[in-house]
Order: structure tokens, then C-alpha cells, then sequence
């Protein structure tokens, strides 16, 4: 039977002796939560956590894209469709885009993510030639103005190729690389770093009565069964960012409950992202809708999320996201460093 260990994450500061930093920053554990299928969790010290776990738990991620995860990174969304479920038909073309973009630089943003498909509940497929059409002109526009990686958000190796043609640095896959066979290969022979996330079920279907044996557990061993595949394609467990998939095949309580763990997935030794930007479960909770309504709450899932050491936030309002973070940094260190 299997063993999970979730860090309990701790910000205060000295970091006491005996304690592991985690993921090779500032926040630290002393102890972690045990999980086992079929049972409660338990309550163990860091000394009753496995060798292999300890190291996973606490090792420094490593560099990727001009990317150190010393601090929290912040991705923002740019979305160049007409259907996204927030801002579709907002960034069309190349010019609104770059304006975009532009702005989300100054604002904080140290990734900007390019899609061109929309992926949310009850999309339909778009063909690979229409997704090109709509983000090659964007990501070049972008990658000759804005210095910050740009990632492209794609199921599909035909678009990654002609993405990282233009200068995308990152593959983002919603499906996890398990959509297009080729594109983790793709991926490999271009030694580009990759997301790798959760989800349950195309888009079309996923949010149609989604069901786990355990909601955490079960996206944990699909995001580990994931990264040793793409390992065994030749992408180095260091160039690959986790994402557990928040609304991705999930309802409220998977979500919640996935969010309440999240800290579980930094045993994959990977950074881990947290994408929940204007989520419908953040309107079912506070009532705010439409979904440009829901900033306030993003906000605070983004920060929940920085405080159990996640190294990427993945949000459409990147201005309040950063000034927020700033500001909890700040007071979690007791120190404010003007960069």
C-alpha cells in the first residue's frame, strides 16, 4: 500500500532547527500529514517521512526558460479565442494581444501563456490549422517586444511547432500530453520544458458528473504516472512544471478539496502551478458572476496558493495578484527588499 506525505508548510521565521526547507525556499515543515487510501490521514514528524520523500519534498527546483523558483512566478492568461469562458474575443489579434501582453509585463507577470483553444466546460475541439492561425502572429508579436518566456497553451504538436517556431519556451498541455501521442516527443527533441496537467475527460464532457476514488490521491498518481512517461521520452523531471487542474473534470468539492491538499503535489519534485483564475466554483462560492467578477476571489486562492509554497500562479488579473503577493511576502518576512 502507498504512503503520501503533504508537508504541513510553515512561514515563520527564524526556520527552527531540524526543520526542511520546502522545495529549497523560504517556507519550511516540520512535520507533514501521512495519507493512505482507506483511511484518515495521520499527523507524522519529518524524521517519519521516507528518504526519498524528504528529498522530493525539499530539494531546490531548478532554473527553466530564464525562470528561478526562489519566489513565486506569475503566468498570465492571454488568450487569443473568440469562446474563452472570461475574456473570449477580448485579445483577437495580434496588435490587442501585444497591448496585452505589454500591459501584464509591467503589471508583475514573469510568464505570459498563449492559447488559442478554449478548454472550458463544453468547448468543442478546434482544429490545429484555426488554433495556428490565431497564436502564430500573436507569439511573434510578443516574443520581439516582451522579454518574459512565453508559453503556448496546446493539446497539439503541430501548434507547439509552429509556437516554438516564433519563440514560445514552454509547452503547456491541459490533457496532460496524453491528447496528441507526438507532442511530448516533440517536446523531447526540442529540450523544452513542459506543464503537465490534470484533467479528467475531454472538454466537452469533463464537467459531466466527474468521479475519483480519491480526489487528490488520484490526480497525485496520474501527475507522477505522467512525468516518468515523459522522463522516459527524454524530458528531465526538471524541466517539468505540475498542475493538479483545478476545474478540469472536478466539481466544487473536488476542487476544494484538492486546493485544501495542494501542498501533497510538491512530492513530485516538479514546481507545481496553480491555475484557478475565475474558476466557476470561485462564483458558486461567492456568488460573483460573470466570471470578470471574480478577481477578489482569484486573489485569494492565488495567495492561499503561494502560502503552501506552489511556485506558479496562473491568473487573468495579474496586477492585483502581484501587489497581493508583494504585500504577503512582505509581512511573512517581516521585511520589505525593494528590488
Amino acid at each position: 500500500m502507498t504512503d503520501y506525505y503533504r508537508p504541513i508548510v510553515c512561514n515563520a521565521l527564524p526556520m527552527p532547527d531540524g526543520a526542511l526547507p520546502l522545495a529549497g525556499g523560504p517556507l519550511w515543515f516540520t512535520h507533514a500529514m501521512r495519507h493512505v487510501r482507506g483511511a484518515e490521514p495521520v499527523h507524522v514528524a519529518v524524521q517519519e517521512i521516507p528518504q526519498d520523500w524528504q528529498d522530493r519534498l525539499s530539494a531546490p527546483r531548478a532554473a527553466m526558460a530564464g525562470l528561478t523558483f526562489d519566489r513565486p512566478h506569475i503566468m498570465g492568461i492571454l488568450n487569443v479565442t473568440p469562446d474563452s469562458f472570461s475574456d473570449g474575443g477580448s485579445h483577437n489579434g495580434a496588435a490587442q494581444a501585444l497591448t496585452h501582453a505589454r500591459q501584464m509585463a509591467s503589471d508583475g507577470a514573469t510568464i505570459i501563456d498563449v492559447g488559442g483553444e478554449s478548454t472550458r466546460p463544453g468547448a468543442i475541439t478546434v482544429p490545429p490549422e484555426a488554433e495556428i492561425a490565431r497564436i502564430e502572429p500573436v507569439i511573434r508579436a510578443i516574443a520581439h517586444e516582451v522579454t518574459l518566456p512565453i508559453s503556448i497553451d496546446t493539446r497539439k504538436s503541430s501548434v507547439a511547432e509552429a509556437a516554438f517556431a516564433v519563440g514560445a519556451k514552454i509547452v503547456n498541455d491541459v490533457s496532460g500530453f496524453t491528447y496528441d501521442p507526438m507532442l511530448g516527443q516533440y517536446c523531447a527533441d526540442q529540450n523544452l520544458p513542459v506543464c503537465v496537467m490534470h484533467t479528467q475527460g475531454e472538454p466537452e464532457t469533463m464537467h459531466l458528473d466527474p468521479h475519483y476514488d480519491d480526489v487528490l490521491l488520484d490526480v497525485y498518481d496520474f501527475l507522477e504516472t505522467q512525468v516518468q512517461s515523459l522522463e522516459a521520452m527524454g524530458i528531465m523531471r526538471s524541466k517539468i512544471i505540475v498542475d493538479p487542474g483545478i476545474g478540469f473534470g472536478k466539481t466544487i468539492d473536488h476542487n476544494l478539496t484538492v486546493l485544501h491538499g495542494m501542498a501533497l503535489f510538491h512530492g513530485l519534485g516538479c514546481p507545481v502551478l496553480i491555475g484557478a483564475s475565475r474558476k466557476g466554483f470561485i462564483g458558486k462560492i461567492s456568488g460573483a458572476n460573470p466570471a470578470s467578477a471574480r478577481m477578489p476571489g482569484s486573489v485569494s486562492v492565488a495567495l492561499a496558493a503561494v502560502a503552501q509554497g506552489m511556485q506558479i500562479v496562473r491568473v487573468h488579473d495579474v496586477a492585483e495578484t502581484a501587489q497581493a503577493i508583494s504585500i504577503w511576502q512582505a509581512i511573512s518576512q517581516g521585511a520589505y527588499y525593494d528590488a
